[in-house]
Parts: structure tokens; sequence; C-alpha cells
């Protein structure tokens, strides 16, 4: 049995996904386009790890590639 209920499991979903930006999403954070936004993961300006074929980036990396720019 459970500790958690489904509510517990769609609030912490929720959290999850909201730190955790598409490549897409990322783009429209920044107003930048697609060349321009492989560019800063290749290069490691932003922080990122892929899972699968996909490129998944943290929130706080954003946050953090915008302060120090």
């Amino acid at each position: 049995m459970s500790i958690f209920t489904e509510s517990d499991y769609n609030i912490k979903n929720r959290a999850y996904n909201e730190d955790i930006l598409t490549v897409n999403e990322m783009m429209d954070m920044l107003a930048i386009g697609k060349n321009t936004a492989y560019k800063l993961l290749r290069e490691g300006k932003i922080k990122s790890f892929r899972l699968g074929n996909s490129y998944k980036v943290l929130r706080k990396s954003v946050q953090e590639y915008i302060y120090s720019h």
C-alpha cells in the first residue's frame, strides 16, 4: 500500500515537468531559433542531457545562462 495519493503523484509529476524543458520550450524562453538553440547545447553553454534522441534542459540551466549574459 502506498502512502502517496494520486493527487500527490500529479503534483510531483507537474513540478518535475515544469523543471525540465524541451528544446522548443527553451527556444521560446530565449526567443531564439533552432540552430542557435542546438549550438548553445552542443557548446555546453546551457547544460542539458539526452534522453533517447531528445535533449532535455533544466530550467535552472537556462536561467543561469540568462543571468550570466
